[in-house]
């Protein structure tokens, strides 16, 4: 088992500060730079958590991140208490033992039910939470904490996380990187994360804009598997007002209705079709932040 700076605090005159690892590659360069260039100055805790969907290049590109660049990343999931008005804990895990099966979002989708654009609870409760009683039992409440947000993202700055959570943006705040800079980083380097930006960490997340979750749908219909396995199962789970039950994507569509709908395009066809634009509406690019939005966690 790796240590974690609770086993040997050491630097005592250095400010802590909380880094998340969302696991693309902003976050991943935004780690190797703040250790490089104000590890003399500050005492970082890197943090990965992992819902159990993410994409196996992603948990590549984290564990060959964490080597690279000495992160010694604490690798934690969401630990989803079943019984009503019991929180959400944490457990440590790393590159071998962490989730891949979906079994924390599983344990969340059967107890709070599916996350959907009227229910957008993954970040907070499988990203977030985990996050903050890391914080919590390792005596980190309050410190401040780092997100990858470039400067060409800034909209996605969250001034109710930075009160609440003493959330810091050094991408945005501290220097002025964008996506240029970050891409242009990672072709020099001898290994990057190895996910076009439309696949995106968490493989079909219902953010995606449809056109991504088309071509995903023809080039990798297996990864839909979790998601109708779970609208199959949960779909009555904390049931919608209207009586109708809980799927997934936009318009209330299933997965089986998005695999359906991507029928009508070819790959080719959608690949001319997604551009800029599109990943800046789809308020899914290549991560997904915890902390991004004013979701108000509990």
């Amino acid at each position: 088992m790796r240590k974690h700076f609770t086993d040997n605090i050491f630097d005592k005159g250095k400010e802590i500060i909380v880094v998340s690892f969302s696991g693309g590659k902003t976050s991943g360069f935004m780690c190797g730079w703040l250790l490089e260039n104000y590890g003399h100055l500050y005492h970082f805790i890197f943090i990965f958590a992992n819902t159990g969907q993410e994409c196996e290049e992603t948990l590549i590109f984290v564990d060959k991140c964490d080597k690279y660049f000495g992160l010694n990343v604490a690798w934690v999931e969401a630990v989803v208490n079943p019984i009503h008005m019991k929180g959400i804990t944490h457990k440590v895990v790393d590159f071998k033992t962490v989730s891949r099966k979906g079994e924390p979002f599983e344990a969340h989708i059967a107890k709070s039910g599916i996350p959907n654009a009227n229910k957008p609870q993954c970040s907070d409760r499988l990203k977030a939470l985990p996050i903050e009683h890391y914080k919590k039992v390792n005596g980190l409440k309050g410190v401040r904490h780092a997100i990858g947000i470039r400067k060409d993202e800034e909209r996605r700055k969250s001034e109710g996380s930075v009160k609440k959570f003493n959330i810091i943006y050094p991408l945005c705040d501290w220097t002025e990187f964008d996506k240029q800079d970050v891409n242009s980083f990672w072709e020099g380097m001898p290994f990057t994360l190895g996910l076009e930006e439309h696949q995106g960490n968490c493989a079909t997340c219902w953010k995606k804009s449809d056109k991504k979750l088309w071509l995903l749908a023809i080039e990798e219909p297996e990864k839909f598997t979790f998601m109708i396995t779970m609208e199959d199962k949960y779909q009555h789970v904390k049931p919608n007002t209207d009586g109708k039950p809980r799927v997934f994507f936009r318009k209330h569509r299933s997965g089986e209705d998005i695999c359906n709908e991507a029928s009508n395009y070819d790959a080719e066809t959608l690949r001319k079709m997604i551009g800029y634009k599109d990943d800046q509406d789809s308020g899914c690019s290549e991560s997904c932040e915890a902390y991004s939005d004013d979701t108000v966690y509990i």
